[in-house]
């Protein structure tokens, strides 16, 4: 009885550890072949037969002005936090999509503190600039405010 009982269980783990799977295995290989259609074009796959228009892309530099190093913060093409040295600007194409191009896709840059020149700590100066033409322009000291705009 006891050989049946151990002969009993052994089958049904056995059956239980293969039975699972049940879909065929994908390599590394096979997942990036299909993935690497919509990560080439950098737009997200369309479903459902609905399109998103996209309106007209814009040149968007952000920059920050000052001296030494400083902490960023800013929401560009991507989104970061990172500490840089001064001045620092980067720059993208952005093309607002759907309902971006009504309200706008929000350009931020939030500047951390820099040493001024009499040894204060003061916020750092900040601006951004849409097809060479400055739209938002911050500078350096007390007020920490950000430099935010929406690109439309």
């Amino acid at each position: 009885m006891r050989r049946t009982l151990t002969a009993t269980a052994f089958l049904l783990t056995a059956a239980l550890l293969t039975g699972c799977g049940g879909a065929e295995e994908k390599t590394a290989d096979d997942a990036e072949a299909s993935g690497s259609a919509a990560q080439e074009s950098g737009k997200p796959k369309e479903t459902g037969g609905d399109t998103v228009e996209e309106g007209p892309s814009h040149e968007v530099t952000i920059k920050v002005e000052g001296t030494g190093r400083s902490k960023v913060m800013y929401t560009l093409d991507d989104s970061d936090f990172e500490e840089v040295d001064l001045p620092w600007s980067k720059t993208a194409t952005l093309a607002p999509r759907g309902a971006e191009s009504k309200v706008g896709r929000l350009v931020l840059v939030t500047p951390g503190t820099m040493t001024a020149a009499d040894g204060m700590l003061v916020a750092a100066g900040c601006s951004i600039v849409v097809d060479g033409k400055t739209v938002v322009e911050h500078e350096s000291g007390p007020s920490t405010k950000p430099c935010s705009y929406k690109v439309k």
